[in-house]
């Protein structure tokens, strides 16, 4: 005679929360991979050297502007000089955040849920855009807070913010772009250091394309030859927003091309977040 026992198994009873906080946790869980919070000590240690190198670079030039006036760095050359440091922290925390899920295998796992095939990307990507607007932006924040309440008065502040402003949107666009193809290189990558070693051959590779063709063609083709590689397409969107830098040879500028410059880096957006999306439509299949 067979008995059924009662092993203590019962139905979940409780709030189903659904897809918004199950993107909001993927998020959140991004984030916290980013940093390697809730991970050992090993996986902190680059991308907080990284925010560290960033942040000391924009408190010595905080401390060097309030105390004798002079910029090393403005809000405009903060990001472009510190997008080295971005790539590496790009090409490092992009693998953290969907090669390993490649290669555990448990995307079937978070696609059972309610959870649209884009939702996933797209809260990495989230994840991903945030750390690496946080890397360049709380040094540039601390840059703001100590020359705006080093002035005298309001007028100070209201001058310092409107230099800021465009400088905080640059450094946006920087991790708009940079972590976009970052994580699209990734996505096809399970190995995290492979993965890491493309992106970062992404970015360098293309980077001599720039140089030959500035130094080998017409003028025209000279202005146009940063659209060549990504580490110099954002730079040249700040030559047309902000001007040339000052004591840049002008066969290093972009000339009246900043409108394309703007237009290939919108077309850049939407073709990595594109190709991103239909990659993990076809995984999850």
């Amino acid at each position: 005679m067979s008995v059924i026992h009662d092993i203590g198994y019962r139905r979940y009873q409780g709030p189903r929360l659904g897809r918004g906080s199950v993107f909001a946790a993927l998020y959140v869980h991004g984030m916290r991979a980013a940093f390697g919070l809730g991970r050992t000590f090993k996986a902190k240690i680059f991308p907080w050297s990284v925010a560290g190198i960033m942040l000391v670079v924009g408190v010595v030039a905080a401390a060097v502007k309030s105390q004798t006036g002079m910029e090393l760095l403005t809000y405009e050359t903060f990001p472009d000089q510190m997008s080295m440091l971005l790539i590496l922290f790009c090409a490092v925390v992009a693998p953290e955040l969907v090669s390993r899920d490649l290669r555990s295998g448990v995307l079937p796992l978070y696609f059972s849920r309610p959870l649209s095939r884009a939702d996933y990307p797209l809260a990495k990507l989230a994840a991903m855009v945030t750390a690496s607007f946080a890397v360049l932006g709380v040094p540039m924040l601390i840059m703001f807070l100590t020359a705006a309440f080093s002035g005298d008065g309001m007028g100070a502040v209201w001058d310092e913010t409107r230099a800021f402003a465009p400088g905080l949107a640059y450094a946006l666009l920087f991790a708009l772009v940079y972590s976009s193809i970052a994580l699209l290189v990734s996505s096809f990558v399970s190995r995290r250091a492979v993965a890491a070693g493309a992106t970062v051959a992404v970015f360098l590779v293309t980077a001599p394309v720039v140089g030959v063709l500035t130094f080998a063609t017409t003028q025209t083709g000279q202005q146009l030859a940063q659209l060549a590689s990504p580490a110099t397409l954002v730079g040249g969107v700040g030559q047309w927003v902000f001007g040339r830098p000052e004591g840049m040879p002008e066969e290093f500028g972009i000339g009246s091309f900043g409108p394309l410059y703007g237009a290939v880096t919108l077309a850049l957006l939407a073709l990595c977040v594109s190709l991103l999306l239909v990659r993990y439509r076809k995984v999850a299949s």
